[in-house]
C-alpha cells in the first residue's frame, strides 16, 4: 500500500521563546511599580526615622506608605497595566511597610524596655502581617470581595502609627502606657488573622448617581475635616479604631441574629374561607 505523503507539521517552540527564538520576557510596567516603590521607600523610612528616635516621622511615613498602596492598584486597573510581577511586587511592599515598620516602630518607641514580653509583641503583630497576607494572597478566588477576612495589614499599620503619633502629639512618656502599646500590637497582629469580617468597601460604584442629599453630606464632611486638621492624628488614630470596632460589631450583631429564632409561620386560614 502507498504511503501518503503529509505535510510535516512545523517544529514546537518552547513557550519561553518568541519569535524569531528570542526569549519572551514578562512585562514590567513602570508606573504602578513606580509607586509600589514608593510605598516601599516610605516603609524603610519609616524604620530609619523609629531607629533615630523620630517616632513621630515614622508615623507620618506609614501613612503615607498607606495612600501610595492605594493608588498603584488602582494605577494598573486604569492603566491596565496589571501583572503577576506588580502583585508580587505589592506584596512583598505591603510586609515591609505595613508588618516590619509599624511593628518595629511600636517596639522602639514603648516595647524595648518591657524585656521579653515587648518583643514577642512586636514579633507576633509582624508574622501575623506576614500570614495575613500570604492568606489574603492564596484566597483571591474564593472569598466575598465585599469583606475583608480578618483585618487588613494598612489598617492594622494605621492602628499603630496613630496611637504612636498620637501619644507623640500630647508628649505622653511610651514609660507609662507600655502595656496599652503591648496590647494594641498584640490586638493588631492577632486581629489580622482572625477570620472576622471587616467592610472592603469594593462594591462602591463611584459611576452610579447619588441623590443630592449624598453630595451635601459629602461638603459637610469636607468642612468639618478642615475643622480638625490641627487634630490629625487624634483623627486618624479614631478613624481606625472604629474600623477595627466595626468588624467585632457585624460579628455580634450576626451571633445575635443566628439565636435569635426565626418568627413563627403564619397561620392558615380555615377551610373554606
Amino acid at each position: 500500500m502507498p504511503r501518503m505523503n503529509y505535510p510535516e507539521p512545523p517544529p514546537l517552540k518552547p513557550k519561553w521563546l518568541a519569535a524569531g527564538g528570542r526569549i519572551r520576557r514578562g512585562g514590567i510596567y513602570w508606573l504602578p511599580n513606580a509607586i509600589t516603590t514608593m510605598a516601599l521607600f516610605a516603609g524603610f523610612y519609616a524604620i530609619v526615622q523609629a531607629m533615630n528616635n523620630r517616632f513621630g516621622l515614622a508615623a507620618v511615613a506609614i501613612f503615607i506608605a498607606m495612600v501610595f498602596d492605594g493608588l498603584d492598584g488602582r494605577v494598573a486597573r486604569l492603566t491596565r497595566t496589571q501583572s503577576a510581577f506588580g502583585a508580587e511586587f505589592d506584596s512583598l511592599s505591603d510586609m515591609v511597610s505595613f508588618g516590619a515598620a509599624p511593628g518595629l516602630v511600636i517596639y522602639e518607641w514603648a516595647l524595648k524596655g518591657m524585656g521579653k514580653m515587648g518583643w514577642v509583641a512586636a514579633f507576633v503583630y509582624c508574622a501575623c502581617a506576614a500570614l495575613r497576607l500570604a492568606r489574603f494572597n492564596t484566597n483571591l478566588a474564593v472569598v466575598d470581595k465585599r469583606y475583608f477576612q480578618g483585618l487588613p495589614s494598612p489598617a492594622a499599620a494605621g492602628l499603630i502609627a496613630g496611637f504612636v503619633w498620637t501619644m507623640a502629639a500630647f508628649d505622653i512618656e511610651p514609660e507609662n502606657i507600655r502595656w496599652a502599646a503591648w496590647a494594641l500590637a498584640m490586638f493588631a497582629g492577632l486581629t489580622m488573622v482572625s477570620n472576622v469580617k471587616f467592610y472592603s468597601g469594593k462594591d462602591i460604584n463611584l459611576r452610579k448617581s447619588v441623590p443630592f442629599s449624598a453630595v451635601v453630606a459629602i461638603v459637610l464632611v469636607v468642612v468639618a475635616l478642615f475643622q480638625v486638621v490641627d487634630n490629625l492624628p487624634e483623627l486618624l488614630f479614631a478613624l481606625f479604631v472604629i474600623y477595627a470596632a466595626s468588624g467585632y460589631l457585624m460579628w455580634l450583631v450576626s451571633l445575635v441574629r443566628r439565636r435569635v429564632p426565626p418568627p413563627p409561620p403564619a397561620a392558615m386560614p380555615p377551610d373554606g374561607l
